[in-house]
């Protein structure tokens, strides 16, 4: 499961499912499903959106990627769930979140090394 998370990343295809993630594994929905449960103690939605949304977050924090695109860029079919499941995990919007960083960067001492 992690391999196809992390390596594969197939969290950004919008249409991932149980279903279609347990063919991947060549394993059935069940087994997989029990597998999340137990192991990272979610549901696999809340898996798959927790990667989203951490993907997002390098995406804004990097400013390869606009708000307006970020929610297709990250697996999300729509906008409002994109922004429900970061504000969810993160605390805040998006838009909240990429200026209280950008306003990190700015105040962070300067290495000349």
């Amino acid at each position: 499961v992690l391999y196809y998370l992390e390596v594969r990343q197939v969290f950004l295809d919008p249409k991932l499912s149980l279903k279609k993630l347990s063919e991947m594994i060549e394993t059935n929905q069940t087994y997989l499903s029990n597998v999340v449960n137990r192991y990272f103690g979610c549901h696999l939605k809340d898996l798959v959106n927790t990667y989203r949304v951490e993907y997002a977050k390098e995406l804004l924090r990097s400013g390869k990627c606009s708000l307006e695109e970020l929610p297709g860029r990250c697996g999300f079919l729509s906008r409002s769930t994109f922004y429900a499941a970061f504000s969810k995990l993160v605390g805040v919007s998006p838009k909240r979140y990429l200026l209280y960083e950008q306003r990190t960067d700015l105040s962070e001492p300067i290495d000349y090394v």
